[in-house]
């Protein structure tokens, strides 16, 4: 289609009130029969209605509420948090009655991954290193700098182990002056989620010695004990003691990493995380869909896709119960909806402060819109199971995770349950990496792709310029999953990105 002949605007449901602006629109511009746009140019991404609103009307988009209008709005208005805000209307869970038998693809798509010894399969071979507090941070940087190659020597320290992708330092702020019970839980659960995963080899782990967070109890509460390597600094000696150790456990095993070798696996066992940051007006109608055809593909090939963000789901849940296997499964969703309502209570904060001054600069206006696109990423496929941040994702097909809706913390919730590939959209340009796996960003605009084409992987914008359907541009995303899975690398792979951003969620006081 040639993108001159396409429509100024973007209409997502029959019954929407609003229409998405696919250019700027400057006053006068015709949107449909008999509406115009007004006195207020539109910016591209963002609402214009096409219908008269009173006073606490409903606005539509996608064909649900987005919000309710807090003064009159002519058809024609530009729609924003000028004229939109939140409010309380009844949501149909309708347990379960959307679900439906999901057919798998024979014969199942395949990937070049590593077979681990216990049967699992990874698509990254790294070294780890986990840290217990903040405290043993520096130590386990300092491990991990020693098998950096030298970008000015071109020193590679690593240069005679080819199957071995790194060494990873998973460093945090927390880990002592901290409440016990379920701040600490949930810390153990996240950092034994790492030290279990796939994608690593080997693990060593790094603790101070008087940390709230001992090593000790850790390992034994997490059943970790005799798998992996522990030192704890106080007890080494201190700091040069520590890392000369940890230096030598690396150098020890790195031959062992080094055997594994990629074979043929079925894609079926890959589990993707769906992550959004930094998303924009088109993330609902490019990014986010074309990831739900291909999260669909992946499901229908026999494996798991895991939807995250609960702030980034509410207002739009009863669409997923709708879906559910059960209602089992269903109200176990409902349930922490209802949990996060009284947190943001209990912390002076409200569900709707969700949408950040960027979401609001690229059209996004309520979490309501927000949550609609976001939940895009997860396709039409049945939810089958609810889990909690970090809790170990056994379930093949689609799963949601509760985490919050700030993504280095709600990907570090899924790769602890067990993804092995992270599947990011962004509209805004949001550069991230989750080591040890590897993550793919999916631009939604085509704009910010040639501007930041150097930290995106694929481009989405042709949806909106009419270059290629949401279904081809899902078939582009999982063919490159099934790539990226098999070694081939992301652009935040090239940028060395994933140790950093390593951030579990924290609970509780910081005493």
């Amino acid at each position: 289609m040639d993108a001159r002949t396409l429509p100024p605007v973007i209409r997502l449901g029959d019954d929407d009130t609003v229409l998405i602006a696919r250019i700027g629109l400057p006053p006068g511009t015709p949107v449909m029969e008999g509406v115009a746009v007004r006195d207020r140019r539109v910016p591209p991404g963002h609402k214009v209605a096409v219908r008269a609103h009173a006073v606490g009307d409903a606005i539509r988009r996608y064909g649900q509420i987005i919000g309710f209008a807090t003064e009159v709005i002519q058809p024609g208005d530009w729609v924003h948090t000028h004229n939109c805000a939140m409010g309380d209307f009844a949501k149909d869970y309708g347990w379960g009655v959307d679900a439906k038998p999901t057919a798998l693809i024979t014969p199942a798509a395949t990937f070049q991954g590593f077979r681990r010894a216990d049967g699992r399969a990874a698509t990254r071979n790294y070294i780890g290193i986990v840290t217990s507090v903040n405290c043993s941070a520096h130590v386990a940087e300092l491990i991990a700098d020693a098998f950096k190659k030298n970008p000015f020597t071109g020193t590679d320290p690593l240069a005679d182990f080819p199957n071995v992708d790194g060494v990873v330092a998973l460093t945090h702020k927390t880990g002592c002056g901290m409440t016990m019970g379920e701040p600490l839980k949930l810390l153990r659960r996240t950092l034994a989620g790492f030290a279990r995963h796939v994608n690593f080899s080997h693990v060593i782990a790094i603790g101070l010695g008087c940390e709230v967070n001992q090593l000790g109890p850790m390992l034994e509460e997490q059943r970790l004990a005799g798998r992996l390597r522990n030192m704890d600094i106080q007890e080494m000696g201190g700091t040069r003691k520590t890392v000369e150790a940890g230096i030598a456990f690396v150098r020890e095993v790195l031959a062992e990493a080094n055997q594994a070798v990629r074979e043929t696996i079925p894609a079926s066992e890959l589990t993707i995380a769906l992550q959004c940051g930094g998303s924009d007006g088109y993330s609902g109608i490019t990014a986010n869909p074309a990831l739900g055809v291909a999260s669909d593909l992946l499901v229908r090939h026999g494996g798991t896709v895991i939807l995250s963000e609960t702030p980034e789901t509410y207002g739009a849940e009863h669409l997923l119960t709708r879906r559910a296997v059960s209602r089992e499964v269903g109200e176990k969703l409902v349930g922490l909806m209802r949990w996060w309502e009284e947190y943001t209570e209990r912390e002076g904060a409200e569900m709707n402060a969700n949408p950040s001054p960027g979401n609001k600069a690229g059209g996004l206006t309520t979490i309501l819109e927000k949550s609609l696109g976001a939940m895009a990423k997860a396709g039409s496929t049945n939810l089958v199971e609810v889990y909690r941040y970090a809790e170990p994702v056994t379930a093949k097909g689609f799963v949601f995770m509760d985490t919050p809706g700030y993504d280095p913390v709600a990907a570090t919730g899924q790769v602890a349950g067990g993804a092995n590939l992270v599947c990011f959209t962004t509209g805004r340009g949001s550069v991230f990496g989750c080591k040890p796996a590897p993550s793919i960003k999916l631009a939604t605009n085509s704009a910010m792709y040639e501007r930041m084409s150097e930290d995106m992987d694929i481009n989405c914008g042709g949806i909106v310029t009419g270059e290629e359907s949401v279904a081809e541009c899902g078939q582009r995303i999982f063919e490159l999953i099934l790539r990226v899975a098999s070694g081939e690398r992301t652009m935040s792979e090239a940028y060395d990105f994933g140790g950093a951003e390593f951030a579990p969620w924290t609970l509780g006081a910081t005493m």
